[in-house]
């Protein structure tokens, strides 16, 4: 019987280091698609924007600054994402501190939502945006607000599960 136990626990490990594993491959694959995204797409559509208008070039400074400034709370989520990943490789899958890393991550993408619309609306009222990117916005923000609710909703949950396996821990 504990032969069995052992050689189900080694399988578990192996498991988790390759959850662990994949997860940390999403992490950079999105890390290095944001960074392809911020450097040469949004430049590169500005661009494509403005020459046939150059009387809108004034715009695009304030609108790359914008999605530069709002893509760095994107790589602080993505490296709480990795802390997570770390810690379900050594089987913490339900540890307080990855409730603490997800419930961060969920206040980061409200903070960047907020941040997102209250730059925007700053940049319609001085005239450097058009108000059918406002309606765009509106779309963008719920979108993040969802996932900062899904994530708060995930960091309670670890929480509550963490709460149980201590207990069951304490139990054996």
């Amino acid at each position: 019987l504990s032969s069995s136990s052992a050689a189900s626990d080694v399988y578990k490990r192996q498991r988790q280091k390759e959850l662990e594993k994949w997860l940390k491959i999403v992490i950079i694959a999105v890390a290095l698609c944001g960074l392809v995204v911020c450097a040469v797409a949004i430049p590169w559509i500005g661009h494509v924007l403005i020459a046939p208008d150059p009387q809108i070039s004034d715009m695009y400074i304030p609108w790359l600054v914008l999605f530069i400034i709002s893509a760095i709370p994107c790589y602080v989520i993505l490296y709480l994402g990795w802390r997570v990943a770390v810690n379900i490789g050594k089987d913490r899958s339900f540890s307080l501190e990855n409730a603490r890393h997800i419930k961060l991550a969920s206040k980061i993408i409200l903070f960047d939502a907020l941040y997102f619309f209250v730059v925007n609306v700053c940049m319609w009222r001085i005239y450097v945006n058009h108000p059918g990117v406002i309606l765009a916005l509106v779309f963008i923000v719920f979108a993040c607000v969802v996932a900062s609710v899904v994530a708060a909703v995930l960091s309670h949950l670890v929480v509550k599960a963490a709460d149980l396996q201590e207990q069951s821990d304490l139990t054996i």
